[in-house]
């Protein structure tokens, strides 16, 4: 059986990979939706490769046996390396039965305060009506870069989950380009609400509150004056599109 390890190791990282992408929405907390399909096609070729070396796993020993003419009955390696390399199967085991959850308040308050690069300009007139949903990432950067002012006297509404700072608190979220490797920080500090415990998903309601002048590091976290701030379930896409 120690010879099978390599198949096997194979086999439990395919199916970790297609439980994740196959098999619901968990896929979403390490890329974005659109590399599923190559998740799904890297999961299953794993698998296969790993039936694949146990075939020939399986022919070798064969052939071997009949080479020695049933004359040696342990043809093993030492007590220590083989069992040892078992223990590889614990990472692939872990991922299949308890997959990670999404990244939360820690990996955003490792994000450093963003720098004003990005520069002064006009944006696009948001929808009639309030109060308007936004991202996390669109209200932050109309906030501290929108010369037209385009979230003046409007209502917003933005989804995400609790970070603590000294004395203040923030609704964020994260965004990512391609997988949760990349992700960044973007978030909106709350006033006017008490603060749900750290990690919990909400929606806050209320109005933009200016801070500092435009492309300012003194604008960046924006403000908002919250209305209202309700708990809401984490969606299946915890990040937003960077």
């Amino acid at each position: 059986m120690r010879r099978y390890g390599p198949a096997v190791l194979l086999a439990l990282l395919g199916a970790a990979i297609l439980r994740v992408s196959l098999f619901g929405e968990l896929y979403l907390r390490y890329v974005q939706a659109g590399l599923r399909p190559y998740l799904v096609v890297s999961g299953a070729a794993l698998v296969l490769l790993g039936a694949a070396v146990a075939v020939v796993t399986n022919r070798a020993d064969h052939d071997h046996d009949h080479g020695d003419g049933g004359g040696h009955a342990g043809h093993g390696h030492g007590p220590g390396g083989p069992r040892v390399a078992w223990f590889l199967t614990v990472p692939a085991l872990a991922l299949l039965l308890f997959p990670p959850p999404a990244l939360g308040s820690y990996s955003a308050e490792r994000e450093a305060a963003r720098s004003a690069a990005r520069g002064v300009g006009t944006f696009p007139a948001l929808p009639p009506g309030n109060p308007v949903d936004l991202t996390l990432g669109e209200f932050g950067s109309r906030a501290v870069y929108d010369s037209g002012r385009s979230l003046d006297g409007r209502t917003v509404r933005l989804t995400g989950f609790v970070t603590r700072g000294d004395g203040t608190w923030y609704v964020t979220r994260l965004l990512v380009s391609c997988c949760a490797a990349d992700a960044t920080a973007a978030r909106a500090e709350v006033r006017g609400a008490q603060a749900p415990p750290a990690d919990t998903w909400v929606t806050v309601t209320g109005r933009w509150h200016p801070e500092g002048g435009l492309g300012s590091d003194a604008a960046w976290p924006p403000v908002v004056d919250a209305a209202s701030v309700r708990r809401v379930p984490q969606p299946d896409n915890p990040y937003e599109k960077r």
